[in-house]
């Protein structure tokens, strides 16, 4: 009796503590939303790049769907809706019928039903489609509210940034860089000799003819007023603009860079510099993308430079490669010191920035008796410099880390720090191309094989049946 009841207590006690995992279990299902992406590459979640931003957004964020109500629209937009509210809480969304609201459609600007706007800061943007690269653009495009100009100088032969077939341009650049709300414009300063007001950074690409005087007088007062400069210089083409280097604290190294190791690589060309890994530096900090320059030159800065600069080297090489100062032919080349060649290791790129008194900051208050002045307020004048102006070109944009390298150059000068390393990929391709054989191969097993495989199966169970 006494084994019976001791039974009936244990048998009791595990059925109240079954109870309780049970209850445990549905008071934190309630509670707590846990989410799991088990798929492939993580597809339905957003990038790291895409977290960075929303980390970088302090305020809230809106999406306003017009969809009708039932509509299919309304669930691919809460789709991704709820992937940027697991990394930003105050992501809202708000759904409005157009045909009961056309005054609220006449005030978004809407133009089509399924169209979101997307709101931050009392700014808003159309997105007539729905992708993680047009929302997490448009998030960037938001998220600064003032116009950044990026100007790009023409008339010597520089990178076009017009609409044309030339594979040296940077028209594809040129789009990336509207795409993450940074206008752009091309400047002839002998049409237009002036740099304008609101340039947020000057791009000289190589200019493959001589400047005027006046216009490297203008490029030259654009640097000395503490406007922000990139630079960059082919091997192939004399850099010029000896005043602006003066000022700067530079010197182009005239030849082209070598690299013994593009056999180990498999770059195919001696002179072609691919950087595996970068030294320390605000614009390649966190990068971790090769990233590969057609034929380039070095340069280096003077030890005391005598506008206050403080250089930082951005690309490097390893100390086997060395300034070729001769022709590269098919005969090969090697290190001759006798003949100029400079030994590595090589400054391919370099930055280069400087304190100047920030004039549109408020004076400082007059310091009380027996307290210092307060330190006047400054800003960061920022300059780049690359040895090669192919890298970020129509033809080699899309090689593997040099369109993030570029926009991270661009962003940094445009000083949108918050932007660095901000670029969602493209999704993979989802669709599948088959053979014709396995076309062919699979529509025969469907509509044939697999028909006359059951039939076969039906009649061989049925005269089975019969003979018993």
């Amino acid at each position: 009796m006494k084994q019976k009841n001791q039974n009936l207590i244990q048998q009791l006690i595990g059925g109240a503590l079954f109870l309780g995992v049970i209850v445990m279990l549905g008071v934190l299902s309630v509670r707590y939303n846990v989410k799991q992406d088990w798929t492939f590459n993580k597809r339905n979640t957003i990038s790291v790049a895409s977290q960075k931003q929303l980390a970088g957004m302090k305020d809230p964020v809106r999406f306003v769907a017009f969809a009708y109500p039932g509509a299919p629209e309304r669930a691919s937009v809460q789709f991704f809706v709820e992937q940027y509210q697991r990394f930003k809480k105050d992501v809202s969304l708000e759904y409005i019928d157009p045909s009961s609201q056309p005054q609220k459609v006449k005030e978004f600007n809407v133009s089509f039903a399924g169209e979101v706007v997307l709101e931050y800061q009392g700014r808003r943007e159309n997105l007539r489609a729905l992708s993680e690269q047009n929302i997490t653009g448009a998030l960037q495009r938001l998220s600064y509210s003032g116009e950044k100009w990026i100007v790009f100088l023409e008339g010597h032969g520089e990178r076009a940034v017009v609409e044309g077939q030339d594979q040296g341009a940077y028209t594809r650049f040129a789009q990336v860089l509207k795409d993450k709300g940074l206008n752009y414009q091309a400047l002839n300063l002998i049409k237009t000799p002036s740099i304008p007001d609101n340039t947020s950074v000057l791009v000289v690409a190589s200019p493959r003819s001589e400047l005027l005087e006046g216009e490297i007088r203008l490029i030259d007062a654009y640097v000395e007023k503490g406007g922000n400069l990139l630079w960059m210089a082919d091997p192939d083409h004399t850099p010029g603009l000896k005043p602006v280097a003066e000022r700067l604290g530079i010197t182009w190294q005239d030849g082209y860079a070598v690299f013994p190791e593009y056999e180990l690589l498999g770059t195919g060309h001696p002179g072609i510099f691919a950087a595996l890994d970068y030294p320390p530096n605000p614009v390649t900090r966190g990068m971790d993308r090769v990233t590969l320059f057609p034929l380039v030159r070095s340069l280096k800065a003077s030890e005391k430079s005598a506008g206050g600069w403080t250089a930082t080297p951005l690309l490097t090489s390893s100390p086997e490669a060395w300034l070729e100062t001769q022709p590269i032919g098919d005969a090969g080349v090697s290190l001759d010191p006798a003949a100029g060649d400079i030994a590595g290791p090589l400054t391919i790129g370099m930055t280069l920035t400087r304190e100047l008194p920030d004039p549109t900051a408020p004076a400082p208050a007059p310091a009380k008796e027996g307290e210092p002045p307060a330190p006047a307020a400054t800003h960061q004048q920022r300059v780049v410099l690359i040895g090669d102006a192919d890298f970020i070109s129509d033809g080699s944009l899309s090689q593997l880390g040099n369109q993030q390298l570029g926009l991270n150059v661009v962003q940094w000068l445009a000083s949108r720090d918050a932007q660095l390393d901000i670029d969602v990929p493209k999704a993979p391709d989802t669709n599948l191309f088959l053979p014709n054989w396995a076309i062919v191969l699979i529509a025969g097993g469907f509509v044939i094989a697999l028909p006359l495989l059951l039939i076969g199966i039906g009649v061989t169970r049925w005269i089975v049946r019969r003979r018993r």
